[in-house]
């Protein structure tokens, strides 16, 4: 039988972190204690003017094929996860690819916002277990600074820039061993960029707007049920998890999600505090920090999941 397996993981971060005292001395209307009681951040990393979806991808990309101990030119699927592309047209996959020197995989963007790296590895496991692919290239990247409306407090503070990629290649043994992914768009208003580019100007509102309780609420039922889900699909209890590494939005989502799942926090990869929200490349960063620092081992069962605007949500319960 043919597997999708990680053989090698990379994140970035652009520039130095910013605390949320150095916010309030921007000019956010906000303080540490009132951000970090409510959701747990920290500090959060934002690119400088100019630097693209793209380039953070590039840099997390250089290491996750470092660490699978290939080439660019190996890689025949490139997947990259954003919210934040680069242009409309081209896709930041292929603006990935030029600089990567690849020439000739297949290269495409997935738009599912905050869970569009689950639903990219759900995407590469299905080419790479159809035999068509060998070797996919799978990023999550944003510049969530980039839509975010730096006067409202509600918003603005919770979200960071960064990128996470995995390689997945082709193996007989144990890799994704079950996935799940599902959306609603009646949820569509809860969490939204109400607006677009139309005749060189931009039409409705171009920045990210949020109904902060409806979200939380949906969140934990969601994340809850999809990895109940993908855990069900493979024949185990949640209980059985080794790691769940969830989309890092709220340290309360996150908790109450573990809670649901009869998981203690010890099992649970955190790094909201770190990093705030960075959408599709919030569950890559964890992942890639949990593994360098030691804690996710090969051999253990590790449920990534995410839940993000459209509503959209998945998971993918894999062996590392």
């Amino acid at each position: 039988m043919l597997f999708a397996r990680i053989a090698g993981v990379g994140s970035y971060l652009p520039g130095k972190p910013v605390s949320n005292n150095e916010l309030a001395q921007r000019g956010v209307d906000t303080s540490d204690d009132w951000i970090s009681t409510r959701t747990g951040i920290k500090t959060r990393y934002l690119a400088e003017a100019g630097v693209t979806s793209s380039e953070l991808a590039f840099e997390a990309s250089r290491l996750a094929i470092s660490d699978a101990g290939i080439r660019a030119e190996d890689i025949d699927l490139i997947i990259v996860a954003t919210s934040t592309p680069d242009y409309i047209f081209p896709s930041t996959a292929c603006l990935l690819q030029e600089k990567l020197g690849n020439q000739g995989a297949m290269a495409f963007d997935v738009q599912a916002v905050c869970s569009g790296f689950v639903y990219a590895v759900t995407i590469a496991e299905k080419f790479i277990r159809s035999g068509s692919h060998k070797k996919a290239l799978v990023v999550g990247a944003e510049v969530f600074s980039r839509i975010l409306d730096w006067n409202d407090r509600a918003t603005c503070v919770l979200f960071g820039d960064g990128a996470g990629a995995v390689v997945l290649e082709a193996s007989d043994k144990p890799g994704v061993l079950a996935t799940a992914t599902h959306a609603d768009g009646s949820y569509n208003h809860i969490l939204s960029v109400p607006g677009c580019v139309s005749r060189g100007q931009v039409v409705g509102d171009p920045f990210l707007r949020m109904d902060g309780q409806a979200v939380f609420k949906f969140a934990v039922r969601a994340l809850t049920d999809v990895a109940k889900e993908c855990c069900a699909v493979a024949g185990i209890g949640s209980e059985s998890i080794d790691w769940l590494v969830p989309h890092q939005a709220n340290i309360r989502i996150i908790e109450s999600t573990a809670k649901k799942l009869g998981l203690p926090m010890e099992k649970v990869v955190v790094t909201v505090d770190q990093h705030g929200n960075t959408s599709a490349a919030s569950v890559p960063l964890a992942l890639d920090a949990a593994i360098r620092d030691g804690r996710v081992k090969r051999g253990q069962r590790v449920v990534l999941e995410g839940v993000g605007g459209g509503f959209t949500w998945g998971a993918v319960l894999l062996e590392y």
